[in-house]
């Protein structure tokens, strides 16, 4: 009797209806890399728990079934593996040295055509790049081949394959946030078969190698990967402000323009201004992360000159007229809320709870968007057939007032799911703009000190996963492993402080304003400058920037072939490969392309007035770069 994996397919429209319901926006790319039939091994990366096999399962091409690795010990319960089987796990003999054995619940699916579905780093971490690839796919691949030689009859016509997937998140813990899913080219056995099947069980092991240093890189292809933590908050930060509104990036070339960026920072000394660039960008990123602001958020709101108290020049009617501009905006959110209120008021627990959920594991970002989801789901599950039953008792219990209270429950979810992507930006700037407001407004003395806002300048950084393999010395040049944190380093002629791991207190936001704006100026006029130096500076002619192997072959650059495997000047080892290098010129003209507001950089920013107020020192005054880095401009005598 065929196994039409009746739980596997519940369990996926339940993921489905789950994953759809935190995030915006599911976008695969790459599907066409993906068969329709015939035995697949696809490897996942795996960075968000729980997420990572509902997303890949709901949204794979094809809607094909994929089949995961359960212990061979869960199925010797008839019950347990029908209900196993139905979900669609297969078993695996772990504690088995013949490998022949250890797969041959993996031989028994491929050989019947099915999808395979592995995450091979082993564990869900997160980290600024891909930390390990272990061997497990390579060996199921290998050892299937090795098996469907010598059972001709017994195997699948079609060759096995391997297929690398990546699923990319634009921010894995933030709800409403968008996945991009995408499926690199797919690997054959060829290459590798014959050093396997040399019988000698050092080759064998070479050739399995050999295929999992080309599925690792094949992941570094489709993912975005930095040497360190700092290199991928430039990068990200860098992103915010060149593409100001989220929705204006193509989520296609997401990870292209990511990489980008990264490599674009990881370029040691690129231009004269280049550290005080990263620090001043990364001083914005923190301060936003400290505030639960965005970059978007701000420059979305009305804050213009009119707005200065201090500003004896603007007139009363103006600056009331900008305040009630700001006023109608309220408005405007509370004109919809009426529309949104019922499903607000039915999810609202749903939203607390899933909060709830994300504080549990405040350290451990990988689970907080699972938990989110998970504790959110659970009260759903509860309300929805609590509605349903409301419903079907109003109407007397028939048979149509079933199907009615059915089609209005279901009705009522979409109607949510449409409604709440509007109303949560709209709430989210409203509420913002009335904070920065206050804070601009308020007294100058209540601001944070410069000393105590030392600690809110340098972001936090993940604790280390205990389950990823280091290596003991990060000098080892075989090493894949991120070089040490560096130091925090010194704000406005403040001392240092070390990286922070533990659990800090966030200060009331309306003493962050201020700083933060300004921080908003800087790092606004600092990446201007540097991409004025890459572009027009007077060696930017000839100028050549690293770049992923990938990149720099597919943007017409070069590769350094002899040098895979050397330590790069941050501490860590090439890309999975070859250096790549692209011109500087090449890259800021593909960040044109792809909407980068370069331009926009130069101009002036709203709400300088607020971070640069009261007396407070220019930005030039202010910096301890070099002065011929860039030059700014005192804060109101700028010429327009």
């Amino acid at each position: 009797m065929p196994n039409f994996w009746i739980l596997h397919r519940v369990l996926v429209r339940i993921a489905g209806w789950a994953v759809v319901s935190f995030f915006s926006q599911i976008r695969v790319v790459g599907g066409d890399n993906v068969t329709e039939r015939g035995p697949l091994i696809i490897t996942s990366t795996h960075h968000n728990m729980m997420l990572d096999p509902a997303i890949l399962s709901s949204a794979f091409p094809n809607s094909r079934v994929l089949h995961y690795w359960s212990k061979a010990s869960l199925f010797a319960n008839p019950f347990a593996k029908w209900v196993l089987e139905s979900t669609g796990n297969i078993p695996v003999e772990r504690k088995s040295k013949d490998r022949q054995v250890l797969f041959r619940g993996t031989f028994e699916a491929l050989a019947k055509g099915y999808a395979v579905a592995l995450f091979p780093e082993g564990t869900s971490y997160t980290e600024p790049r891909i930390m390990q690839v272990k061997d497990g796919a390579a060996w199921a691949a290998l050892e299937y081949t090795k098996w469907a030689l010598e059972n001709p009859e017994k195997a699948a016509k079609d060759p096995v394959v391997i297929v690398p997937a990546a699923i990319v998140y634009t921010d894995k813990s933030k709800y409403r946030s968008n996945v991009i899913m995408e499926f690199g080219q797919h690997i054959t056995m060829d290459p590798y078969l014959e050093q396997f099947m040399k019988g000698d069980e050092e080759e064998r092991r070479a050739a399995v190698k050999r295929l999992t240093r080309d599925l690792e890189r094949g992941f570094f292809k489709i993912t975005i990967n930095a040497p360190d933590w700092d290199t991928l908050y430039v990068a990200r930060m860098a992103r915010d402000l060149l593409w100001e509104d989220d929705e204006d990036i193509n989520l296609d070339d997401f990870v292209t323009i990511s990489q980008t960026l990264v490599d674009l920072f990881s370029t040691p000394d690129v231009t004269p201004n280049f550290s005080s660039v990263k620090r001043y960008l990364l001083e914005y990123y923190s301060l936003l992360q400290s505030t639960n602001l965005t970059n978007s958020t701000l420059s979305s709101l009305p804050l213009s000159s009119t707005l200065d108290p201090s500003n004896a020049n603007v007139r009363l009617p103006s600056r009331l007229w900008t305040l009630t501009a700001l006023i109608f905006s309220t408005l405007a959110v509370l004109i919809r809320l009426p529309f949104f209120l019922v499903p607000f008021i039915i999810h609202a627990p749903a939203y607390f709870l899933g909060r709830l959920g994300a504080r549990l594991v405040e350290e451990e970002e990988e689970t907080q968007a699972q938990n989110k989801v998970v504790f959110g789901l659970l009260f759903v599950v509860m309300a929805y057939p609590a509605t349903f039953f409301f419903l079907w008792a109003f109407l007397w219990y028939t048979p149509i007032g079933a199907l009615v209270a059915a089609a209005t429950v279901f009705l009522f979810a979409q109607y949510h799911n449409k409604l709440v992507n509007d109303n949560y930006e709209h709430a989210k700037r409203v509420v913002a703009a009335w904070r920065v407001l206050v804070g601009v407004w308020m007294p100058k003395r209540w601001d944070l000190s410069i000393p105590a806002l030392a600690q809110y300048t340098t972001p936090r950084i993940p604790p280390e996963n205990p389950w990823i393999d280091r290596p003991k010395k990060q000098s080892d040049s075989t090493s894949e492993s991120p070089a040490p944190e560096p130091q925090a380093k010194a704000v406005s002629g403040v001392a240092a402080e070390p990286r922070v791991k533990s659990r800090r207190r966030r200060p009331p936001s309306r003493r962050l304003i201020r700083h933060v704006l300004r921080a908003r100026v800087q790092a606004a006029r600092a990446l201007a400058s540097f991409f004025e130096q890459l572009e027009k500076g007077a060696d930017a002619q000839g100028k050549w920037v690293r770049a992923s192997a990938h990149l720099a072959r597919q943007f017409g650059g070069r590769i350094d072939e002899d040098d895979t495997g050397k330590e790069i000047d941050s501490g860590v080892s090439s890309y999975c490969g070859p250096t790549g290098w692209r011109s500087a010129r090449e890259v800021v003209a593909f960040l044109r392309r792809k909407g980068a507001k370069i331009t926009g950089l130069e101009r002036r920013v709203e709400g300088e007035w607020a971070a640069f107020a009261n007396g407070d020192l220019s930005p030039t005054e202010e910096s301890d770069a070099p002065q011929d880095e860039f030059t700014w401009v005192p804060a109101g005598h700028r010429e327009e």
